[in-house]
């Protein structure tokens, strides 16, 4: 008979090779270091409590047939600790023979003793099961943002991810965005040009791990339900996102006033003629629509054709008139049976996703070599 427990050292070669192969999209055995990081991150680190830990689904023989990967995470929720529990990578397999052995993986997390669970990487098949277990669907935080900045090469750019022969073509990008830059000036919604504001009164520098991971809980504090990191934990975590080689190369800055306060972070991924991905982006209330003029700035001067990452309700106001495009993305999701608690989630009061989801892995944006 299928049933459901724990996730075991003896599953690894099982479970990666599932993630391998129905998340991948490749027929290639894991390797090594995709086993070995699977062992990292939900294994050597886990809570001895088995409601906390990850799950695999077995078939009647015994043999793995889906995984769920569960990361505690302990956040505030005003005055109070509770314990929410970030359920990511979840891969189910033998959906024609067990169509439902992802909801019993699911149901068997979301009935633990935690206070919340929640998923930021939901793709339709995945948001079904949840919302079937009343779960609930923020969609202020399922958006994508996209800021075109140079729209030829943007194009072309997008093009190749379906079609790697269409690389040749970059050179006349770059032809073409220098015509249109002529042609349609500033104000068109193609391309961005940098025009005096209020960031010019900014400026942006490098920042390291240490100073990133010191400074970001003193921004969060607007938030109702924020994430309590413990000490060095998120230092460590940075670290993990040092490697997303799909994405490029990182950029981590602090944007500070002329006075060498610092009042907003972010943390972003790209190389000259890539389509940059954002991990996160924080700042002092108020002063979102800066630290967003900055990251565009910043993004532009470094060739990026576009920019793009997953929304906050504290951001999408302050995108508003800068020209960035919304799309669904995964979709964010969240269960609990603090009335509450989910109140103050629907109304954006909560810091979630990028570095409280998955985001900071290298499961996402990385290579496993």
């Amino acid at each position: 008979m299928s049933k459901v427990r724990t996730f075991e050292a003896a599953d690894l070669d099982d479970v990666a090779n599932l993630f391998q192969r129905l998340l991948r999209k490749t027929s290639q055995p894991a390797n090594d270091d995709l086993r070995s990081y699977f062992r990292q991150i939900f294994l050597d680190n886990a809570r001895p409590e088995p409601a906390f830990r990850s799950r695999v689904h077995l078939r009647d023989d015994g043999s793995v047939s889906g995984f769920i990967g569960v990361l505690p995470v302990s956040m505030q929720f005003k005055d109070r600790q509770i314990l929410a529990l970030d359920c990511g990578s979840f891969v189910s397999d033998d959906r024609d023979v067990d169509p439902f052995a992802g909801a019993r993986l699911l149901r068997d997390v979301l009935s633990g003793p935690q206070d919340l669970s929640f998923t930021e990487t939901a793709n339709d098949i995945s948001t079904e099961m949840w919302k079937s277990m009343r779960a609930t669907v923020l969609g202020s935080y399922s958006l994508g943002w996209l800021r075109i900045l140079r729209p030829a090469s943007f194009a072309i750019e997008a093009a190749t991810n379906h079609m790697r022969a269409l690389k040749v073509m970059r050179p006349f990008g770059q032809v073409f965005d220098g015509v249109l830059s002529r042609a349609l000036g500033p104000s068109s919604w193609l391309g961005y040009e940098r025009t005096p504001g209020k960031a010019d009164a900014f400026l942006t520098e490098p920042i390291s791990d240490s100073d990133f991971a010191e400074l970001l809980p003193g921004l969060l504090t607007q938030y109702a339900i924020r994430p309590v990191w413990s000490n060095g934990q998120l230092e460590a975590m940075l670290q993990h996102a040092t490697r997303k080689r799909n994405y490029g190369e990182r950029h981590q800055r602090a944007v500070k006033n002329r006075g060498g306060k610092i009042i907003g972070l972010y943390l972003f991924y790209g190389n000259k003629g890539d389509i940059g991905r954002t991990v996160q982006v924080v700042s002092e209330p108020g002063l979102e629509s800066i630290v967003i003029d900055c990251l565009l700035r910043d993004a532009s001067a470094l060739g990026l054709v576009a920019i793009r990452g997953a929304s906050q309700p504290s951001i999408i106001q302050a995108m508003i008139g800068k020209k960035c495009a919304f799309v669904p993305s995964a979709a964010t999701i969240v269960h609990t049976h603090d009335r509450e608690l989910l109140e103050a989630l629907k109304s954006g009061q909560a810091f979630i996703n990028g570095l409280v989801g998955e985001g900071w892995t290298r499961f996402i944006g990385d290579r496993f070599e």
